[in-house]
């Protein structure tokens, strides 16, 4: 079976504008969890190796693409969005697993990261999203935060999940 080579990781920006500096360190992150699966076969990109959870590799990879999806285009821009994993009653990007293809979920991944880059394109980091959500209609600033946060968060969960699997994290 083919192991999964990951793109090579790019270098921070240790300087520059605000802008430039998020985007900087959400592309860094978004880059490190595919460098997670670096090497691994699809089939150990689907293991759920802790047995009280449903978490894989796989379904972070989908989740996150879940994510883009939701915070670029459905509330930043307003879009209707044609979901990849959104399912009834959630979670839906880390069940049904069997059947995926992983060319079509890198696929996936990529085509809701370049839309998140064009939704946030010309736009000024004060700008505030179409859609309230929560009761708080944020800007998009706070949704390049919010997104760093989630893809560190999901990141470190990579590293838990990739040291059950074969005894590494990756850096």
């Amino acid at each position: 079976m083919e192991t999964f080579s990951a793109p090579d990781h790019r270098s921070l920006l240790y300087n520059g504008g605000e802008r430039a500096q998020l985007e900087s360190w959400l592309d860094y992150h978004r880059e490190t969890l595919l460098w997670k699966c670096d090497e691994l076969d699809i089939k150990q990109m689907k293991l759920r190796p802790i047995a009280t959870s449903d978490l894989s590799l796989m379904g972070l990879i989908r989740h996150m693409t879940f994510v883009e999806q939701a915070w670029f285009d459905a509330i930043f821009s307003g879009v209707d969005v044609t979901w990849h994993y959104k399912q009834p009653g959630g979670d839906g990007d880390f069940r049904n697993l069997d059947d995926c293809d992983l060319e079509q979920v890198l696929a996936n991944y990529h085509h809701a990261i370049n839309r998140s880059k064009e939704c946030a394109q010309d736009h000024d980091l004060n700008e505030l999203a179409a859609v309230i959500r929560h009761g708080n209609r944020v800007d998009l600033r706070w949704i390049y935060v919010h997104m760093i946060e989630e893809y560190a968060r999901h990141c470190g969960h990579a590293d838990i999940l990739r040291e059950l699997i074969d005894g590494e994290t990756g850096s």
